[in-house]
């Protein structure tokens, strides 16, 4: 099985310069946990993504005006991302290598093309191996070490 078997293809998308509210409303909208950042509409290069916890985090807990930007709260830089051709394995082990519970899925040029979630692999994977899904689930829930 490979990422475009299970993905969500052309997820809904916010601009860095959208504001945070919009994504906020993209998220509400759609009941997801994340809206990924692309440069522009037109070229759909992935630009970073968007939590519910960025927002919770980055922009609530610090008092922040509703109005400020994507890009002022949104995870950007090194951001693991998959092609459509990637085997499931390669996806659970980035989901698991990095803790996160999604992956966005880029085709040539970091076009974003779709995106992973947890409930994706459960529901698509789940079925046919279920312990693997399992497995995964707990090791992406793990707690990160403290760092002393």
């Amino acid at each position: 099985m490979k990422a475009r078997d299970i993905m969500t293809p052309n997820p809904v998308v916010v601009t860095p310069e959208a504001p945070i509210s919009r994504a906020a409303e993209v998220m509400r909208d759609l009941d997801v946990g994340i809206v990924p950042v692309v440069d522009g509409l037109a070229s759909m290069q992935l630009a970073g993504v968007l939590t519910d916890r960025d927002i919770a985090v980055r922009c609530v807990a610090q008092r922040h005006d509703p109005t400020c930007l994507v890009r002022d709260h949104m995870t950007a830089g090194h951001i693991d991302t998959v092609t459509p051709d990637a085997d499931i394995s390669e996806v659970i082990a980035k989901m698991e290598l990095d803790r996160v519970r999604r992956i966005p899925v880029v085709g040539e040029d970091k076009q974003l093309v779709g995106i992973i979630a947890q409930a994706d692999l459960a529901v698509k994977l789940g079925p046919k191996e279920p312990l693997e899904v399992e497995h995964m689930l707990e090791r992406v829930s793990e707690p990160v070490p403290a760092i002393s």
